[in-house]
């Protein structure tokens, strides 16, 4: 388990992590979101003690990381995959993280095997493409079969075999009790992956909640139904939904893109004025909506912004 209290850092002015606190459970696949800039990689770096915090505490099992001896065998992590010895081959490099923990050589061969380079393990890591790098810090994450581990954007530059493999990865880790943290900018693949989310923005705490809950959330902070609906009229249609007062927008396969009315009362308008449905389905907030909602006032760099 991960427990993070209170967690300050400030860099001068800066502060990158404001009074931060969530606890991260094992079991569960935990997403960690947020905007550029809300202090996730910082996070992430204070949890591992690579930085002193300015104040508070982030502690692993109870302990502070730096205070276990043997670390590999308790946290896992990849920070950043390019960051190692491009000379090396992938072998020699996990054998080397291997050996300053005391873990057993042929635990090497075994994530080299699971991750998919048994094949590229002679190999030099300069050679390697981005997502052999990504592989790489994956096996060297599992190397100590920890029960706690950190991941920091591992999906760049997997293929979408990739994808699904870590997908599957993650939640294999998770059912087996182990307690797994993902920071992540891909949003598509967390609604598919994490259980649980915590979400940050400007270095603050926004949610702490299950993927269900946080979506929901952002459904009633937007205050409206999002519904789709096919009809045999759909012009005839519009104006009734329009005047009572909806939102409504043509998709390009002749259905309508529903707000402001849920799909009981869209189902009860049609019927007063005798308009033939044939299909009408009321969608929840994607996990993209629900964080473009609840994180609009804590982008840092927005694209387009006036100055």
């Amino acid at each position: 388990m991960i427990e993070v209290i209170e967690l300050t850092k400030r860099y001068g002015r800066r502060t990158a992590v404001d009074t931060l606190t969530f606890t991260v459970r094992p079991g569960h696949v935990t997403g960690f979101l947020g905007p550029n800039g809300a202090g996730k990689s910082t996070t992430l770096r204070l949890i591992l003690g690579l930085d002193d915090p300015t104040s508070g505490s982030a502690t692993v099992g109870g302990r502070a990381f730096r205070g276990l001896p043997r670390g590999l065998r308790e946290v896992g992590a990849l920070l950043d995959a390019g960051d190692v010895h491009g000379g090396r081959t992938g072998a020699a490099h996990l054998r080397a993280l291997a050996l300053s923990n005391a873990i057993p050589r042929g635990r090497v061969d075994e994530v080299l095997a699971e991750v998919g380079l048994a094949d590229a393990a002679g190999r030099r890591i300069g050679g390697y493409s981005l997502g052999m790098k990504q592989r790489l810090g994956i096996a060297g994450a599992l190397l100590g079969d920890p029960p706690v581990l950190l991941f920091d954007e591992p999906l760049n530059g997997l293929d979408p075999e990739g994808v699904l493999w870590v997908r599957g990865l993650f939640r294999r880790l998770a059912a087996e009790g182990r307690t797994v943290f993902v920071s992540s900018h891909m949003m598509a693949e967390m609604e598919h992956t994490a259980d649980r989310l915590v979400v940050v923005g400007r270095g603050r705490l926004i949610a702490d909640e299950s993927l269900t809950e946080f979506a929901a959330r952002a459904g009633r902070g937007i205050g409206r139904a999002a519904v789709t609906v096919r009809s045999t009229e759909p012009e005839r249609l519009t104006a009734v939904l329009r005047a009572a007062g909806a939102t409504v927008r043509p998709g390009p396969d002749g259905s309508l893109d529903v707000t402001g009315l849920d799909a009981t009362r869209i189902g009860e308008l049609a019927l007063e004025q005798g308009l033939l449905l044939y299909s009408l389905t009321e969608r929840g907030a994607s996990l993209e909506e629900a964080f473009m909602q609840l994180t609009a006032d804590s982008v840092e760099y927005l694209a387009g912004e006036p100055r």
